[in-house]
């Protein structure tokens, strides 16, 4: 058998060992995590690329969060690129370790406190949440709290700016990049808090009878590692200083992209996902896969690694103040 049948061989058992080479996901419209043609999807941008390490192709089709959940019951979707987990979902759905991390907060407008930590402390608040997301019990059924319903994050900005609501709960990476392309502006209008309200972890979950389903997740997890680790996760989230447990052992590294390699790093990144910071003193730093022991190190090194930018800054952030 020639190199180049071996190859080819293999290729082909590699993507029937899924027995599907690509994936019919449903999804709503949430930017930036997922979207429309060119605008910033940045769930849609990290499922396609673990996907595809595996050769596993997906299409992404956008409705309603409703009927999205009614299509992968009735057997119409494979599943979603971006779910939260909730016990019946599990029921019909597998699914993946999380790959992001939704930290929800509480915005406010200038001058008023945000500074909470349970539903309890809202009493006779209206709280402005978008209809359909998975929110955790204790906020549904909270019976001193006025839930008002939006189509997104975007409405629900608009009724805080319109005073039809008293605060709103958003995703901290929304908040980053409003931060990003409109500080004066938040700093201006807003106040935001500094800790999660809630917190959820987002996942790629298949109908359990799609052909080999556990296969593909399991490839899948094995992929979001690698893309954390070389850059990948810098480049779809266009961000430069990434904060990740990598070892598990409770120290958070840092992930870089080649750009702001300075001692205050660590108060200039994102973390994927939230850590109970730990005391002990970080030893390694990451960039391009590559591991170092010093920030120091890595300046000396920056002329072997390519530096990842996302060419998207001009992309639908999510939220935007509009007057």
């Amino acid at each position: 058998m020639t190199r180049k049948l071996l190859t080819a061989l293999i290729i082909i058992l590699g993507i029937n060992s899924y027995g599907q080479s690509s994936l019919n996901l449903g999804s709503d419209v949430w930017p930036p995590f997922t979207n429309e043609g060119s605008e910033r999807s940045i769930a849609f941008d990290i499922v396609k690329e673990g996907l595809a390490r595996n050769s596993v192709g997906m299409q992404a089709q956008l409705l309603g969060f409703k009927e999205v959940l009614s299509g992968i019951e009735e057997g119409n979707f494979d599943g979603s690129a971006a779910l939260w987990k909730t016990e019946e979902r599990e029921e019909i759905m597998i699914f993946s370790e999380p790959y992001l991390e939704n930290r929800l907060i509480l915005v406010g407008l200038k001058g008023t406190e945000v500074n909470y930590q349970s539903i309890e402390e809202l009493k006779n608040q209206r709280l402005g949440v978008v209809a359909n997301y998975a929110y955790e019990a204790d906020l549904l059924n909270a019976d001193n709290v006025q839930l008002v319903y939006g189509k997104s994050d975007q409405d629900n900005l608009e009724k805080l700016f319109d005073n039809k609501i008293d605060f709103m709960l958003v995703d901290e990476l929304l908040i980053q990049y409003l931060l990003k392309y409109q500080y004066n502006d938040v700093q201006t209008y807003l106040n935001i808090a500094e800790q999660a309200f809630q917190t959820q972890k987002l996942y790629l979950a298949l109908r359990k009878d799609v052909p080999n389903a556990q296969s593909i997740i399991d490839g899948f997890n094995t992929s979001i590692k690698e893309m954390m680790l070389d850059g990948t996760y810098n480049r779809i989230l266009d961000l430069d200083i990434l904060q990740l447990d990598v070892n598990g052992d409770g120290v958070v590294e840092l992930i870089f992209n080649g750009k702001n390699l300075s001692e205050d790093a660590s108060e200039k990144s994102y973390s994927i996902f939230y850590y109970d910071r730990s005391d002990k003193k970080r030893t390694q730093y990451y960039m391009n896969g590559k591991s170092y022991t010093s920030i120091n190190l890595m300046k000396k090194n920056i002329g072997e690694v390519e530096s990842i930018r996302a060419d998207n800054a001009n992309y639908d952030s999510g939220l935007k103040i509009k007057f």
